[in-house]
């Protein structure tokens, strides 16, 4: 499984999140997410999270939404994709970074077709960073087009229902969360990644541009997803794992668990014997940047071999980002 959130992009989406930090040991997580303290969705009124996330800045989004920029710095553009063409370039930047720079093993499909494909790109939205400098093939009377550098997959809780549910639940058991949580929207991010010379910071902040503007259109409550640490020996990453069920274990209510037959225990080491400092270097950049936006993980680990990757559920409140980070990740207008 393609994880959510974070796969093949532990570089490409973590750069510019780790830098500047000092992490300490005592605390972490307190520091790690300097946030300050958000109203309950509870205690809102009608307009619910869209008033939380515009309290501190308006934001009016184009009417109609989709197909329109999102955010740009410089020559790069993020934007929802509107053809079918957007999302076959999509899937091919996919490929190109899944199986050919890391380790996942193609379908003979894919071998054949060069993309990454399922049946879900069909449901999703497609995220895009698009240069609009990059080198154009030229073709006779075929329009010059940007090229697409970064992408993220979105599918919302009421399209996942009335189709297959979320892509997720091939790994982890979602029914509890989404008993709990049923009243609120909830956004699946996936086949999240970035071409190798954009993993800059400025690639980053245009997909969280781009996801901010989606979570405000479609009024989202909550982020869910899968995250991926490199390696398919839990042993060899029991220390980030354990970090993460002593640390930054999911509350009663958001806490989803990995299948019985495919799940690895996290908890394997002792509270006392996890070093924070030691753990947070351990995890990818992206795991890391969730953490300090607020996120909590699932219980139990699930082992992709096709992808070569060790995968834990997150789930990230919109409530618990700070507003310095929706400040910082708003689009301006």
């Amino acid at each position: 499984m393609v994880a959510n959130l974070a796969r093949g992009a532990y570089s490409a989406l973590g750069a510019g999140w780790h830098k500047g930090v000092q992490w300490g040991v005592g605390a972490p997580i307190a520091k790690l997410r300097r946030r300050q303290m958000q109203p309950r969705l509870d205690d809102l009124g009608p307009a619910g999270i869209a008033d939380v996330l515009s309290a501190d800045r308006a934001i009016r989004l184009p009417d109609p939404f989709e197909g329109r920029s999102l955010g740009r710095i410089g020559s790069l553009e993020v934007r929802l994709a509107t053809r079918k063409s957007e999302i076959r370039r999509a899937q091919r930047l996919r490929f190109k970074v899944f199986y050919e720079e890391m380790s996942a093993i193609p379908t003979g499909l894919a071998a054949l077709s060069r993309r990454d494909v399922d049946s879900y790109d069909a449901l999703c939205d497609h995220l895009l960073v698009l240069d609009h400098a990059a080198p154009k093939r030229t073709k006779p009377f075929v329009e010059p087009r940007p090229k697409v550098v970064g992408t993220y997959r979105l599918l919302r809780s009421e399209v996942a229902a009335r189709h297959a549910g979320f892509y997720s639940e091939s790994e982890y058991d979602l029914g509890p969360l989404l008993a709990a949580q049923g009243h609120r929207r909830l956004l699946e991010l996936g086949r999240s990644c970035v071409l190798k010379p954009y993993r800059s910071k400025r690639t980053v902040e245009l997909l969280w541009q781009g996801i901010y503007a989606y979570v405000l259109h479609h009024r989202i409550d909550a982020l869910i997803g899968c995250a991926s640490l490199e390696g398919t020996d839990p042993d060899r990453l029991a220390l980030p794992l354990a970090f993460l069920h002593h640390h930054a274990r999911a509350p009663e209510g958001w806490r989803a668990s990995a299948l019985p037959e495919r799940a690895v225990a996290m908890d394997r080491l002792p509270r006392e014997a996890v070093d924070p400092k030691a753990a947070l270097q351990a995890l990818p950049p992206l795991i890391k940047g969730y953490l300090r936006l607020g996120a909590t993980f699932g219980d139990g680990a699930v082992i992709d071999r096709q992808f070569g990757t060790t995968d834990v559920f997150v789930t990230l409140p919109v409530e618990a980002i700070g507003a310095r980070y929706r400040g910082h990740f708003a689009p301006a207008g």
